[in-house]
């Protein structure tokens, strides 16, 4: 389903109290990512990348704008409820293990009835790896990757 941001903004008091000045974090900022498409957020470190996800996860509330999933206006909605999932920027991978098992990880964990088996497993797995253009990586551990930067994971552009 598409998500909407519609004029959103975050406003946070400021730290320093000498300075009565909010600090906005997202201004007025309105953008639809349509249904079906994969996008990613970029710009320098403070812009409000990750204030804008934590708006739409629910995480945080807006101090002004709405959020809407489809249709339906989830602003006042609780996180819990939005179905939502965050993938933060410090990687979270097992460098002994390769990319593929990086990504069947969380899989071979869940329990009972959520529990795929492993040709499922291993579906989901290339089809999450082609979704982000890696399945050639597969087989590849984390540090040995093209063009690995200082984490051990290659930088998007090298990927």
């Amino acid at each position: 389903m598409k998500v909407v941001l519609q004029n959103l903004t975050k406003r946070y008091p400021n730290r320093n109290r000498k300075i009565r000045e909010e600090v906005v974090a997202v201004s007025d900022f309105t953008f639809e990512i349509p249904d079906g498409q994969l996008v990613g957020l970029l710009g320098p470190s403070g812009c409000g990348k990750s204030t804008t996800l934590n708006l739409i996860s629910g995480l945080e509330k807006p101090t002004a704008g709405r959020v809407f999933f489809g249709e339906e206006d989830v602003t006042d909605l609780p996180p819990e409820k939005r179905g939502v999932g965050l993938v933060f920027q410090n990687y979270a991978l097992y460098p002994h293990l390769t990319v593929r098992q990086n990504i069947l990880f969380p899989l071979q964990n869940l329990k009972g009835a959520e529990r795929p088996n492993k040709e499922q497993m291993e579906a989901r797995a290339l089809e999450a790896a082609k979704l982000v253009q890696i399945q050639e990586l597969m087989e590849r551990k984390p540090g040995k990757c093209p063009a690995a930067s200082s984490s051990g994971w290659p930088s998007p552009g090298h990927w």
